[in-house]
């Protein structure tokens, strides 16, 4: 076989097993409805797990196939070349091709072990058509907004019915106008052109299907997103929980900080380009990330990160807050993120090996986050400009992190680091905030730690320093090297003293295990210089946290198969079930 016969078969093999992963990945997809329907959660976790491992044993597979096809050629760069041109031709109508793009630059740097990566053998940049526009496809379902607002959302609610029956529609329709009411800045108002533009696919995710669309003015001068979450009762029957419209809460819905929706989005393009018109806050890589294809999030991140090193100056810095004890962090004061790098030796207080911390993120990354833990983009050999760099991060990164960091003349080389979004670290946040917002991120850090518990995840290290404030002043945990599932968790209460000695004993008079935690001593983690304050809000609004039963109880409905309630929006926002009567 000639060369160009040789990467031709190596682009048909990649393209083919392309073929399968989607498929596989939209028949998981597809199965969320009647998941939905049936209230399977332990399958819909188990689904949505197994589509994150998908991607990465469909990879292993094809580049198998293509090393047994290629044999000693291949890690032959030219074929390679020439192999992306084909590939090229290939994909140049597919209605995923940037997906697919992605998935040959997998192949290739698993086979290269991610060096010798440039545009000529794979796609660090697109090779789409810049003006490329998808076929028509209508993804969204319109309604004309005019004539009787409660026939309009009946039907609506009718066009999205699922295989059960909706267990009380016309109350639904009540609350969903009633919470227009109240919101008269948000109004979905009747007027000439006005209209509502739906996404035809209904997005799943844990216990919840939501239904995604906009509002348009007459004059397409101003859009309202909105987002109606319907429940399963788990009695056979489907209800409206809430009505989201403000941009903010349904950023939070999409937010980085959860799982990846179940939805069928045959064209990811027109889906992503929608949601990022709706939420022009989020970046391109966030929202496809948000839908499940986080490795082609992966790719848009690079491209944007390379733009951006392209038009800006700053340097990277160590990042602000306490130096971790596993981790050494850096960032780039213009860019919204934060790259972290295993240290090469660990405190002393941390009995864990490289692998573990390696493997503690790959559980984040397949597990629910509950809104609770930042989503992760995990990179090898990522090259940075040595001139971008302060002479402290640099000095910094050899001093603590040899083993994973190579500098040239001209470039800064990490052979493993991951990529997490930017926030303010909690004990910073603290010591600048005022009463109010002292409340506020008190009020969350209990409420992260009780979601993650309902996700079945114990933080571990609960130290403020490692939970960070998004701009939603929502708090969420950010530091894994010490989490475990809650289940593998012995919570006990401190022993009384039978004995004086035992009682001034400096160390603890009672044998402990690896697994044994005691709720009582998690007061340690109220520390800073405003503890007392901290101390008393902590106490008011999570007292329950130091109790060691309340964490039994958690572990027994986890063990009875039962998947605990978390919802991406407020409580308070839900709508009252109890037909005809307003609840607060």
């Amino acid at each position: 076989m000639n060369n160009n016969g040789l990467a031709f078969s190596i682009a048909k093999t990649i393209n083919d097993g392309f073929d399968g992963y989607r498929g596989k990945f939209e028949q998981i997809s597809a199965g969320a409805q009647q998941r939905f329907e049936s209230a399977d959660w332990l399958g819909m976790q188990q689904a949505c797990t197994d589509r994150v491992d998908l991607y990465d044993l469909s990879v292993s597979l094809i580049t198998a196939a293509v090393r047994a096809i290629a044999a000693d050629l291949a890690e032959d760069v030219p074929t390679w070349q020439e192999a992306k041109r084909a590939y090229t031709k290939l994909i140049m109508e597919r209605t995923d091709g940037e997906l697919a793009e992605t998935f040959f630059n997998s192949i290739y740097c698993r086979t290269f072990k991610h060096k010798a990566i440039d545009d000529s053998k794979i796609f660090v940049r697109t090779r789409l058509p810049a003006d490329w526009e998808p076929p028509e496809t209508g993804i969204t379902n319109h309604y004309p907004l005019e004539g009787n607002l409660a026939k309009l959302i009946s039907r609506i609610l009718n066009d999205y019915a699922f295989n059960i029956p909706y267990e009380n529609k016309r109350r639904d329709v009540s609350n969903i106008i009633r919470n227009l009411r109240e919101n008269p800045h948000r109004v979905l108002t009747m007027n000439t052109g006005a209209r509502l533009e739906i996404i035809k696919s209904v997005f799943y995710r844990n216990k919840g299907a939501y239904i995604v669309g906009k509002a348009v003015s007459g004059d397409g001068k101003v859009i309202t997103p909105f987002v109606l979450p319907i429940l399963n009762n788990e009695q056979g029957s489907a209800y409206v929980d809430t009505l989201i419209l403000d941009p903010d809460d349904v950023s939070v819905i999409f937010s980085f900080t959860r799982s990846y929706f179940m939805v069928e989005a045959p064209i990811p393009f027109e889906y992503v380009r929608f949601l990022h018109k709706l939420l022009p806050g989020k970046k391109i890589y966030e929202v496809y990330s948000s839908f499940g294809f986080y490795k082609h999030g992966k790719t848009m991140f690079y491209r944007d990160f390379l733009q951006h090193m392209e038009n800006t100056y700053d340097k990277f810095i160590i990042a602000p807050g306490v130096k971790g004890m596993v981790m050494t962090v850096f960032t780039l004061p213009s860019l919204d993120c934060v790259f972290k790098v295993i240290k090469d030796r660990f405190h002393p207080t941390k009995d864990m090996t490289r692998e573990t911390v390696k493997e503690k993120y790959r559980l984040v990354k397949r597990h629910d986050k509950a809104g609770r833990m930042a989503d992760t983009q995990e990179f090898s050999n990522y090259s940075f400009e040595r001139s971008r760099f302060s002479d402290e991060l640099l000095q910094e990164l050899l001093e603590v992190a040899a083993e994973s960091v190579e500098v040239t003349d001209d470039k800064v080389i990490v052979k493993h680091l991951w990529v997490e979004r930017r926030m303010i670290p909690l004990n910073i946040f603290i010591d600048n905030a005022d009463e109010s917002e002292l409340r506020g991120a008190i009020s969350e850090y209990g409420n992260a730690i009780r979601q993650l518990a309902a996700a079945n995840i114990f933080p571990g290290d609960m130290l403020f320093k490692n939970f960070g404030v998004t701009r939603h002043k929502r708090v969420v945990f950010y530091d894994y090297d010490e989490i475990c599932y809650l289940t593998e968790c012995n919570f006990r209460r401190i022993p009384e003293a039978q004995t004086p000695e035992q009682e001034m004993a400096s160390e603890p008079w009672y044998s402990i295990s690896p697994e044994d935690v005691f709720p009582e001593e998690f007061a340690i983690f109220l520390t800073g210089r405003r503890r007392r304050e901290v101390a008393k809000i902590f106490n008011e609004l999570h007292f329950d946290i130091f109790d060691a039963d309340y964490w039994k109880e958690l572990q027994s409905t986890i063990n009875r198969g039962e998947v605990m309630d978390v919802f991406p929006y407020r409580r308070k926002k839900r709508f009252c079930r109890l037909a005809g009567r307003k609840c607060r």
